[in-house]
């Protein structure tokens, strides 16, 4: 008994597949790629040589159309050969196999149509055109890419402004409001944060994103921070991003690990506030009593200005720079081999179908690597250390500037009581 198998791969759609992968022993395996030279190899080796069974796939892989597939199926069968479809219910050498042909008919035109829809937005990825669905604010649909509409990108400018200035989401989302009465849901706000359309890059459905396709609205490096300061905020508990006081949602108890919130206090007939840092779940017997919030911003910037240097002075930067460094070389090989590829296209080495493809991948390749190199820490970081490590720095500041500098490089801050007295100790993000 003789079995072979034959697969069908659009390279706009799908990856070839593992030629082990049949749960049968087969003799051998016809593999088309693009198109079905290999289908017909295989009709005319079946009229020299017995074969028993045609393993394949899905019935559509036989055609482009529901004509096409009865046509090879009818000469399959003529020829004396069973077909079977591992991942459909067909077996053509059942009692009455076009009862269940007919009963696929409709499934095959429909899986056509949307292959068909598909190809199309495959062929647009190629050409880095933008998906279908609507346009991100700022922007409207140029000649096959994104361009920017003046009317309102200012607008989107502005909120990634005041998000890098302060760091709060919330806060962006309102100056939107309150500024040009644009009013926007905090959700919608991180979606704009996330979107890759506004860093000049195109992502599709599929999850991969095309580096520089279209002029950004904000630059490298500040999508790089945008994505920092995301990550910071993601630690933080809940609403203590946007909170007004700098060390909101940064002070825990030592012990029970205990949250702090700030709260204000007056007394009557005077107008200046007392504020405390207050222990939210404190599970301790007799419980944490709150602490002068004064008192701890005094000590926490003290602290700074002494560990930061010595922080930073203890980290890996020879490895850090090695990372950076293959990174970009990684980066620069791929940007050659995509430069080269009009060359190979002119020489005939590559036909113009293959190199599209093959340019999509170089360009999905950069965008995944250059991501990878924006997560790192900025390489002035020794210096940036050096330059907050004296305290009229911090001093000068406002409490929400305070804020955006102490979320830069602080975890959390911890507070251990002994007996009257209490001890801070800072941990720091790197």
């Amino acid at each position: 008994m003789k079995i072979i198998a034959y697969t069908y791969t659009d390279p706009l759609l799908e990856s070839i597949p593992d030629e082990t992968d049949w749960g049968w022993e087969v003799d051998e395996i016809y593999q088309d790629v693009g198109k079905r030279s290999q289908l017909k190899q295989l009709l005319s080796d079946c009229k020299s040589q017995a074969v028993d069974y045609l393993l394949i796939r899905r019935l559509e892989e036989l055609g482009d159309s529901v004509e096409e597939v009865n046509f090879h199926l009818h000469q399959l069968e003529t020829i004396g050969i069973a077909v079977i479809a591992t991942e459909q219910p067909y077996t053509s050498d059942t009692t009455n196999p076009r009862t269940e042909l007919f009963q696929l008919l409709q499934e095959i035109q429909r899986q056509q149509r949307s292959r068909r829809i598909r190809q199309g937005h495959a062929r647009n990825r190629l050409d880095a055109s933008p998906p279908p669905g609507k346009i991100p604010y700022g922007y409207r649909r140029g000649k096959g890419k994104y361009t920017i509409d003046r009317t309102t990108s200012g607008v989107v400018k502005d909120f990634f402004e005041h998000f890098l200035l302060y760091g709060s989401l919330r806060g962006a989302v309102r100056y939107l409001a309150k500024k040009y009465s644009k009013k926007i849901s905090v959700t919608t706000g991180r979606r704009w944060l996330t979107n890759a359309v506004y860093r000049g890059d195109t992502a599709y459905i599929n999850g991969e994103i095309i580096s520089n396709t279209h002029v950004p609205i904000i630059t490298r490096e500040e999508a790089a921070q945008v994505d920092r300061l995301l990550r910071r905020n993601s630690r933080l508990p809940s609403r203590t991003a946007s909170a007004p006081r700098s060390l909101a949602g940064l002070v825990i108890c030592g012990e029970c690990r205990s949250h702090t919130t700030v709260t204000c206090a007056t007394m009557r007939n005077q107008d200046k506030e007392y504020l405390y840092l207050r222990f939210n779940q404190c599970s301790q017997i007799p419980k944490c009593r709150a602490i002068p919030y004064g008192q701890v911003l005094e000590r926490t910037i003290t602290t700074v200005c002494h560990d930061l240097p010595l922080a930073v002075a203890g980290m890996n930067f020879p490895q850090l720079d090695a990372i950076k460094s293959d990174l970009s070389c990684a980066i620069a090989h791929e940007q050659e081999i995509l430069d080269s590829l009009p060359t190979l296209v002119k020489t005939g080495i590559l036909d113009p179908e293959t190199a599209k493809l093959r340019a999509y991948k170089l360009r999905t390749e950069i965008s995944s690597l250059q991501s990878k190199l924006a997560t790192l820490p900025p390489v002035n970081l020794r210096s940036v250390a050096q330059a907050v490590s004296i305290p009229q720095f911090w001093l000068d500041l406002s409490e929400s500037e305070r804020r955006f500098y102490f979320r830069e490089f602080i975890r959390h801050i911890e507070i251990t009581r002994q007996h009257k007295s209490w001890e801070l100790k800072i941990i720091f993000i790197f």
